[in-house]
C-alpha cells in the first residue's frame, strides 16, 4: 500500500474512533431511503454481486463508508454516495447493519420498488429515427458499445445545452469478434468488431420521473433501463447501480458520453 494511502485510511480510522453513540433508529430510515436499494433493508442485498450487511462488524461498516467517503477506497457507485452521507448518517447506519442477524449468502432481497420501475419505453425504430455519435471498446468485458441519440438531445448537444426532457441515449452492448490468435478483434478505427448483441442499455429523461427517486440516487428526471436483443425487458436489473454511477456525471447531464455527443452533433 502506498503511503498516501496508508495516512488516507488511517486519518479515516481516526474519524472513526471520534465517532459518538449512533442512533440506530436513525440508521435504518437512512437505510430504507437509500442504502436498502442494493444492500436490502434487512441487510440481505438484491444480488449475489453485492455484499450482504446484515450482522457486519459496526466499525468496519463506518470506516469503509468513511474511506468511501473521502476516496482514500475507490468504487465509482459507492464513492458517489458516501460522500452525500454526513459523519452521523455513517454512524447510524453501521450500528443498524450490525444490530442485525446475519443472512445465508443464497438469499437476496427484493428491489427498491420505486427504482425497479422505470418509465423508459422500449425505443424500436432507433436505428431509423436516432444518430449513431460515438462507440467504445470494453476490453475488461469483452464488449463494444455503439451509442445513438435521439434528435431531442441531439439538437440540445448541437447549442451545448443540457439534455431537456425527452432526450433518450440508447447503447447497444455486443460480444467482441476473435481474430485468428483469438484475441479480440479490431477494425481499421480500432474499435472492436461487433460480434452479437448482448443487450440494449437506455437512458430517458421526462418531467417528473426523478420525483420517487431518493434524492441521494435521483439523476434529476433520467430513468434507466436494460432491454434484451428482443426488445424486452431485462429480468433481475437493478437500477440503483445506474443511478449512483451516474451521479457523478451530473454536470454532464448525467451521460458518460454526452461530450461525445456534443463533439460529433457540432460537426454536423
Amino acid at each position: 500500500m502506498k503511503a498516501r494511502s496508508i495516512l488516507a485510511v488511517t486519518g479515516v480510522l481516526a474519524i472513526a474512533g471520534a465517532a459518538q453513540a449512533a442512533n440506530v433508529a436513525a440508521g435504518r430510515a437512512k437505510v430504507e431511503q437509500v442504502c436498502s436499494a442494493c444492500h436490502g433493508l434487512e441487510g440481505i442485498s438484491v444480488a449475489e454481486t453485492i455484499p450482504n450487511l446484515g450482522g457486519q462488524r459496526e466499525r468496519y461498516i463506518e470506516t469503509q463508508l468513511l474511506a468511501l467517503k473521502s476516496g482514500a477506497r475507490q468504487n465509482s457507485m459507492m464513492n458517489n454516495i458516501a460522500g452525500q452521507l454526513s459523519r452521523d448518517d455513517i454512524a447510524n447506519i453501521a450500528a443498524y447493519f450490525s444490530s442485525l442477524p446475519g443472512a445465508g449468502s443464497g438469499t437476496v432481497s427484493d428491489f427498491m420498488p420505486t427504482i425497479s420501475k422505470t418509465n423508459v419505453p422500449f425505443p424500436a425504430n432507433h436505428r431509423q429515427t436516432f444518430v449513431k455519435y460515438f462507440a467504445a471498446n470494453f476490453p475488461d468485458l469483452k464488449q463494444v458499445r455503439h451509442y445513438y441519440a435521439n434528435p431531442v438531445a441531439l439538437e440540445a448537444a448541437r447549442t451545448g445545452k443540457p439534455l431537456p426532457d425527452g432526450s433518450i441515449l440508447l447503447a447497444e452492448v455486443y460480444s467482441v469478434k476473435l481474430d485468428d490468435r483469438l484475441e479480440l478483434a479490431k477494425g481499421p478505427d480500432g474499435i472492436f468488431i461487433p460480434n452479437q448483441l448482448v443487450f440494449y442499455s437506455v437512458m430517458q429523461r421526462g418531467a417528473g420521473w426523478g420525483k420517487d427517486i431518493p434524492a441521494i440516487l435521483r439523476n434529476e428526471d433520467w430513468n434507466y433501463a436494460a432491454f434484451a436483443p428482443d426488445g424486452k425487458l431485462r429480468p433481475r436489473v437493478n437500477n440503483a447501480e445506474c443511478f449512483a454511477c451516474h451521479k457523478s456525471q451530473d454536470a454532464e447531464s448525467f451521460g458518460f458520453t454526452t461530450k461525445d455527443l456534443e463533439r460529433y452533433a457540432q460537426k454536423k
